[in-house]
């Protein structure tokens, strides 16, 4: 190969690195970020205090978001990606009707019982910005109505396939177990109750059981392997901050 060839693909492959290494960076920034948004809340998030966290100036986080505003949005579209990859796409591959709809509770519910001393991101985000208008308002918003919506999919497709009476209404069943999953995480960080991750489930049972469609075994079709043996939430004094 004459030495010219090598010499001009030089700079391609100096700034396929380069790009390699911005990324790497960016998703170091994002994780740490997302640990300190879970910890304190996405307005006790700045670039400074992320500058901070990384032992990074603050120009070199600036430089990666812009401001403080976009990254907040990064941190609530990170976090929503990995809701998605610990939620939503495991159940996917469940069967269509109760069994899917099954996994997407329980793996909901086992994902806000290791958030308990971390925090939900989409619960405290709701709290801070429930009156506060703008970008990462409607970032968090949408993340969360983005969910609500798969919800009520999967509940359709569970009437669909006749596993759920014909007049459930996808909305009002989305509603309910939300609920449960809000009551979960109150009494299991707020109150540090014992017994919150199984009255949760307790509670997806009562509903499945006035919602399922006459003649359909229920238990049978949401017996998800581990769920009987899932280890039980262990309560535990919040970490100092």
């Amino acid at each position: 190969m004459p030495p010219h060839a090598d010499t001009r693909r030089s700079p391609a492959r100096a700034s396929q690195k380069g790009q390699q290494k911005g990324q790497q960076t960016r998703a170091a920034i994002l994780e740490a970020a997302l640990a300190l948004a879970s910890r304190n809340g996405l307005e006790g998030l700045s670039i400074g205090v992320l500058a901070e966290s990384t032992g990074m100036s603050k120009s070199g986080v600036f430089a990666h978001f812009g401001s403080r505003e976009e990254l907040q949005i990064s941190v609530v579209r990170e976090y929503h990606n990995k809701f998605e990859e610990e939620v939503f796409f495991p159940a996917m591959r469940e069967p269509r009707g109760l069994p899917r709809l099954a996994a997407l509770f329980e793996r909901w519910v086992r994902r806000v019982s290791v958030e308990i001393d971390s925090g939900c991101l989409y619960i405290s985000g709701a709290v801070e910005f429930d009156d506060r208008p703008g970008p990462v308002r409607d970032a968090l918003a949408g993340m969360v109505k983005a969910w609500h919506a798969a919800l009520q999919r999967a509940i359709g497709l569970a009437v669909e396939v006749g596993h759920l009476r014909p007049d459930t209404d996808p909305a009002q069943m989305m509603f309910e177990l939300h609920g449960l999953i809000l009551a979960l995480h109150h009494d299991a960080r707020f109150l540090r109750a014992e017994g919150s991750l199984e009255r949760a489930r307790a509670g997806f049972r009562r509903t499945l059981g006035h919602y399922t469609a006459p003649g359909i075994d229920a238990d049978a079709l949401t017996a998800l392997p581990g769920v009987k043996n899932a280890r039980p939430l262990q309560i535990t004094p919040l970490q100092r901050r």
